[in-house]
């Protein structure tokens, strides 16, 4: 899904309820990233958010079971993962300090944030199967009030969901955590530094030909940006980024126990809500509705045992 600028951050929380609102600016950038979990604050206070305890127990043995993913993107070693988290970091911190502003951040204490850090204390404890970086990270959640459909989870664990997302396609646990599942997987998968680093390989490219002083100046680069990293970070996944986020975030919603079928009635929502050209913008990069469908019912042989597997304990 999408991240947007900072001042695209949206409507209003009176605690701890939704009040009437709207986004303060339609411009939403296609970022990559994530959602930040934080336990819940003594007072529902909207400071910094708490890093999430992980079960390491629960995360320890890495199963032979389960989707299997390809050997990373030689993109990765332009960009190194230290770099690209404190980027996400910064950002997500922005987005957040945003939405405060415009009282469109829920407290920890709201119903649906603590809906949906139960969730993602569930899965997070997975996530080291598929990057040995995960116990590091401090990850984070935020609900921001706005009625995008829209979620993420940046570079290092910094997840976010929209209310609009929850509540305009009234989403179950199993179908919530479907899309966290998906959400975290980009994270995992480093999407987002493979695209700083394929960004990175292209101006290299064009910057083959200009002169030191373009090099210096951004001259024939559009120059708008200086830190080209957090410019490639704006890009929108691929496709096959999208492919692979989903058979990973099905394994890890399966680990944690949630019906991995609940994806195929969430996708369904979603091309309902979708309804022509007026959709969310995000999915202009996912699968047709009925690839995805396809794609979605040919992993479930390999999830289904793993929810079966959890449901027993």
């Amino acid at each position: 899904m999408t991240v947007p600028t900072p001042a695209s951050v949206p409507a209003t929380f009176r605690t701890p309820r939704l009040a009437a609102g709207h986004l303060a600016a339609a411009a939403s950038a296609a970022f990559l990233l994530s959602f930040s979990q934080a336990p819940a604050h003594a007072h529902g206070d909207h400071g910094s958010p708490e890093p999430l305890r992980i079960a390491q127990s629960r995360a320890s043995t890495v199963d032979a079971d389960g989707v299997a993913v390809d050997k990373p993107s030689r993109a990765l070693s332009l960009a190194s993962a230290e770099e690209v988290e404190q980027m996400a970091a910064a950002q997500y911190a922005g987005l957040r300090r945003q939405a405060a502003a415009q009282r469109a951040l829920a407290p920890s204490d709201h119903p649906q944030m603590r809906r949906l850090q139960r969730i993602a204390d569930r899965i997070i404890p997975f996530a080291p199967r598929f990057n040995d970086r995960a116990p590091k990270w401090r990850w984070e959640i935020s609900l921001f009030g706005s009625k995008q459909i829209n979620a993420f989870c940046m570079p290092g664990g910094k997840i976010a969901f929209y209310t609009g997302l929850i509540d305009r396609l009234q989403l179950t646990d199993d179908e919530i955590a479907v899309v966290m599942g998906h959400e975290i997987a980009h994270a995992l998968l480093e999407h987002g530094r493979e695209r700083v680093g394929k960004g990175r390989i292209a101006q290299g490219v064009a910057m083959g030909a200009s002169l030191l002083s373009n090099l210096l100046g951004y001259g024939n680069l559009g120059g708008a940006v200086a830190d080209t990293g957090a410019q490639f970070l704006l890009l929108k996944y691929g496709r096959d980024d999208e492919k692979e986020a989903d058979g990973v975030g099905l394994d890890l919603s399966a680990r944690a126990g949630y019906d991995p079928r609940a994806a195929l009635t969430l996708w369904r929502k979603m091309a309902q809500a979708a309804g022509g050209a007026g959709g969310p913008e995000w999915l202009s990069t996912h699968p047709s509705h009925d690839t995805r469908t396809r794609e979605i019912e040919a992993l479930l042989p390999k999830v289904m045992p793993l929810y079966e597997r959890a449901r027993r304990g």
